[in-house]
């Protein structure tokens, strides 16, 4: 059976139904989190890597995997140990090419997956130097450490998070489909109980 996996920053529902339409004759893996998270700890990632019935896996770019280079490469290991073919959209490759491994892929994902740690590493690096350039302007809005939030602030900021929980989704699906930790939707749910 054919999949593609996509990896989203923020729920998007009308993309989400483009998406279901477009790759109608492939499974649909679809996680709505961060790159910085392990591919196996990723709701969807962890299902698409326990799927037994899945031969062929695409995604449109290496970075839909992850931005950590041992993660990607653990990930690529469970792909070719168990005879799944990953094709990358962008660079047109698959990583198994006749039932071998195709070495102009590897080396291409390895540096392509360095430059995604680096992308990131540069962010982080920029969001840095932009407080500590706020900080000292004295602009920088960051939380008082120490500060806590009432209840009201809570629930006011979590309204969506609210609604998901009141429709009957479950706490993960929640955390899923707003786009936040597991701990803030339970949080939440703490306080509306």
């Amino acid at each position: 059976m054919n999949a593609r996996y996509i990896r989203i920053d923020a729920p998007d529902q009308q993309m989400e139904h483009g998406l279901h339409n477009k790759y109608c004759h492939e499974k649909l893996y679809l996680d709505i989190c961060s790159g910085s998270v392990p591919f196996h700890k990723r709701p969807r990632g962890k299902e698409l890597l326990e799927d037994k019935n899945i031969t062929y896996v695409s995604v449109r770019a290496i970075d839909r995997l992850g931005r950590n280079l041992m993660d990607i490469l653990s990930t690529l290991r469970h792909f070719d140990n168990n005879g799944i073919i990953l094709k990358v959209d962008d660079l047109g490759l698959e990583s198994l090419v006749v039932g071998k491994p195709n070495p102009t892929f590897k080396l291409i994902i390895k540096v392509l997956t360095n430059i995604a740690e680096m992308e990131r590493r540069n962010l982080q690096e920029r969001q840095r130097a932009g407080i500590e350039l706020a900080r000292a302007k004295g602009v920088y809005k960051g939380r008082t450490k120490g500060s806590k939030k009432s209840k009201e602030e809570i629930l006011a900021k979590y309204s969506h998070v609210i609604r998901r929980l009141r429709e009957g989704h479950t706490m993960r699906n929640t955390s899923r489909l707003c786009d936040v930790s597991l701990g803030t939707v339970q949080k939440v749910k703490a306080l509306i109980n």
